[in-house]
């Protein structure tokens, strides 16, 4: 959840417009996405953010975990490569959708599953992520532009990073501070977003525990709400859990 959000993909993120404070912070917050999510038939393009699909493309489907699952792009694409996903969200409106976006998909595939019935393989869980603790590890957990201007982004990923268990990966998806787009400066404020090295310091990826695999930000084009083009940079960071 943030302030930015391109068109192309599924995200909390939202290039031109204000926003509550996402992924947390109690009924407030609860209350203020459900209204959000109500304002527009569909708010996120119902694709997954790419910066998932190229960094988990490649990994050995197991249990999953979605930190801030909006409308569901990214859980939906996780389990269509074969992950069992628990998907997170504090917004009962946007769990409800992408709940409804997942048996659309079902319904699509299961016409060419050879028994025509497809099982699902998500479990869409209510939660403030300022409190929430999962009650399991997982083999990946993802968090993909998790930025409010309440929310501090440390609280909810320590907690992926605790959830991820010993040969797993954690994903971590974010805004660089320095190549947001030119539209809504005024919705930002200071440590709101992160670069690699604060996160990696924050969540102690650079400790003997772990193995940095992905460090690093790319650049990729947006359109804002008005049309507008501009190229933003993401954060990504991408680590594997040894003990």
């Amino acid at each position: 959840m943030s302030e930015h959000q391109d068109t192309q993909h599924e995200g909390h993120a939202h290039d031109g417009g204000t926003s509550p404070e996402g992924g947390g912070g109690g009924s407030d917050a609860a209350s203020a996405w459900d209204e959000r999510y109500r304002s527009k038939a569909r708010l996120w393009s119902g694709k997954p953010n790419p910066q998932l699909v190229r960094e988990a493309g490649g990994l050995r489907p197991g249990k999953a975990l979605e930190l801030g699952c909006g409308e569901g792009a990214d859980a939906i694409w996780l389990a269509q490569q074969g992950w069992s996903v628990t998907a997170v969200d504090v917004s009962a409106v946007a769990l409800e959708r992408a709940r409804s976006h997942e048996l659309a998909e079902l319904a699509r595939e299961s016409v060419h599953a050879s028994n025509g019935n497809m099982e699902s393989r998500i479990t869409w869980q209510l939660a403030d992520l300022t409190q929430w603790q999962p009650e399991d590890s997982y083999d990946l957990v993802t968090s993909q532009f998790l930025h409010s201007q309440e929310l501090d982004w440390r609280i909810p990923l320590r907690t992926a990073a605790s959830a991820v268990k010993p040969g797993g990966t954690l994903l971590v998806v974010g805004h660089h501070p320095d190549r947001l787009p030119p539209w809504g400066p005024g919705h930002h404020h200071e440590g709101m977003f992160y670069t690699g090295n604060q996160l990696v310091r924050e969540l102690g990826l650079d400790q003997p525990g772990w193995q940095l695999e992905v460090l690093t930000s790319r650049e990729r084009p947006v359109t804002g709400p008005e049309g507008q083009e501009a190229t933003i940079a993401d954060v990504i960071v991408r680590a594997t859990r040894l003990s």
